[in-house]
């Protein structure tokens, strides 16, 4: 038992749990004294350390769900940049030890990124100080801070990239605690989908945190308690064994059909971010699959994916399901998922640029090749093909007809295919106010980006993530609206985003009308077991 008094960190919740354990500490790096070589062996030194961090990108992004994968690929990008390293080189070449060079450079990079005007770049600072710590440990001698944790652990530092979190043994690690970053960034959908407690925004810094103390961290409440009391500690195992017993009568709802108090069904679908992990999860505990994100077939090397291998992945999904539908989304590129030869280089606000649909009609060349795909998959199983980034009715009419046309070459190949059901995501604003002009056989409301498009707050922005609210009244009259739409055209209507995820926000969600939702896997059997509570 530690002599040093209990001390409460305030937070943010970013993935909901509890988590009792010692923390421990990631601390920042800082340069100490380097020993230096010639410029030809610090040099090499670079060369070597870069080599090492891009094999461990391409490791990760091997297992990376789609979002992820498309970090990664940025950072394996930058180590083969001229424009980046150059730099580097010249101070090495100039007498500057390796370490040094690399270290200073990239923090002015980091820095520059953080100040940007572009939410995108902005949105990047976090993984430009990855790649920074990523090489950094390669010159210092590849040590992996983790690898000393011991079992239980909650990792704490000042933040948290995709790239780490992904390399992270949450097996190891029971949770999370991060200075910076927000709920709604990349780093939280992760821990959410993946069911692991983390907390953002910590009240602390370096020297408050005590490496190896023990803590208990509260990721309903929004706290880290470092060295707690007995009493506390107590009181936490208590609450603990109260999770573990919920989490036991939540999973007796896996199996059953969502149904609210008063009898009314609500359809439960999953989301699908990487169909790897499908085999694990049974298709009888959901009613099929809300959204197969499909830039996981666009993420790694060997340029744009063929036809060949986008049937393949449809079919497979197709055959997972058994017959129940599923919702496959056509690429959602541009914004914060960059794809190096499709999504335009230099624009000023990527989020609100040529991206999802608007890029996918822009290049009919790459939209036809998944068009095709889709449908030759629509006559192996129960499909649906959803649209990302819909603004105005006539980008969903231009699809539609292209898709007719893709469907008739097919035929006239002698190629087996079907026109699927065609749907659309409502994320922009102006689509949810004119939702009755769009003749969408569906309709699937994507809260992640309605939500930070109606609050004009970036979901990836440390100073307005108080902005970023689901349940601003705006936000849910416009769900609102959308789901009676839907009941009076007899048109379904979802929501896939976190919203539905979230224990916080499901209630609303049904208050407004949905009878539909669809959630990350992990929290399917809560979700339903809130749903046979409410009413």
């Amino acid at each position: 038992m530690s002599t040093r008094p209990e001390r409460t960190f305030p937070a943010q919740v970013a993935s909901e749990g509890l988590a009792i354990g010692r923390i421990a500490l990631r601390r920042m790096r800082t340069l100490t004294a380097v020993p230096r070589g010639t410029p030809e062996q610090e040099s090499a030194r670079l060369d070597a350390a870069c080599l090492a961090a891009a094999a461990q990108l391409e490791r990760l992004i091997g297992g990376a769900e789609e979002e992820a994968a498309s970090i990664l690929e940025f950072q394996a990008a930058l180590l083969a940049d001229d424009e980046l390293l150059d730099p580097v080189r010249q101070r090495i070449a100039a007498g500057e030890a390796a370490a040094v060079a690399w270290q200073q450079m990239m923090d002015k990079q980091v820095a520059d990124y953080q100040d940007a005007e572009d939410e995108y770049f902005r949105a990047r600072a976090l993984d430009m100080a990855d790649l920074r710590d990523r090489v950094a440990e390669q010159l210092a001698g590849g040590g992996d801070d983790d690898a000393a944790a011991e079992a239980g652990a909650i990792y704490v530092g000042a933040d948290l990239a995709p790239s780490r979190f992904l390399e992270l043994d949450w097996e190891r690690y029971r949770g999370g605690a991060v200075v910076r970053g927000s709920s709604a960034s990349h780093v939280a959908i992760l821990a959410r989908a993946r069911g692991v407690p983390l907390v953002v925004g910590l009240a602390a810094n370096e020297s408050m945190l005590v490496d190896g103390a023990e803590a208990i961290l509260d990721a309903e409440a929004g706290q880290l308690i470092q060295d707690p009391s007995a009493e506390t500690r107590a009181r936490y195992q208590r609450r603990a064994a109260e999770r573990t017993a919920e989490a036991k009568l939540q999973a007796v709802y896996l199996g059953k059909p969502a149904m609210t108090r008063a009898g009314e069904p609500v359809l439960t679908y999953i989301n699908v971010d990487d169909p790897h992990a499908l085999p694990a999860i049974d298709p009888a505990t959901c009613d099929g699959v809300g959204l197969t994100r499909t830039e996981f077939l666009f993420s790694g090397e060997g340029g744009l994916p063929g036809e060949g291998r986008q049937f393949g992945a449809y079919k497979a999904l197709l055959q997972w399901a058994k017959g129940r539908p599923v919702t496959i989304r056509t690429l959602d590129a541009g914004g914060d998922k960059p794809i190096p030869g499709l999504t335009p280089d230099g624009e000023l606000n990527p989020f609100l640029g040529l991206r999802g649909l608007r890029l996918s009609l822009a290049r009919p060349d790459v939209f036809r090749v998944q068009l095709r795909a889709l449908a030759r998959a629509a006559v192996e199983g129960n499909l649906k093909v959803m649209l990302p980034m819909v603004t105005r009715p006539q980008e969903l009419e231009a699809t539609r007809a292209l898709f007719e046309t893709v469907v008739a070459e097919l035929a006239a190949e002698g190629t087996a295919a079907a026109m699927p059901r065609l749907g659309m995501m409502v994320e922009v604003p102006a689509a949810a106010l004119n939702i009755a002009a769009f003749d969408a056989d569906f309709f699937s409301i994507g809260s992640n980006d309605l939500v930070q498009y109606v609050t004009a707050a970036g979901r990836d922005c440390d100073s307005v993530r108080d902005l970023y609210d689901p349940l601003e009244p705006g936000v849910l009259e416009l769900i609102r609206r959308v789901a009676q739409h839907g009941r009076l055209v007899g048109r379904e209507v979802s929501l896939c985003g976190d919203m539905a995820s979230d224990p916080k926000y499901l209630p609303a969600l049904l208050d407004t009308g949905l009878r539909a939702v669809s959630v990350a896997p992990a929290r399917l059997a809560r979700a339903k077991a809130q749903i046979a509570a409410y009413g």
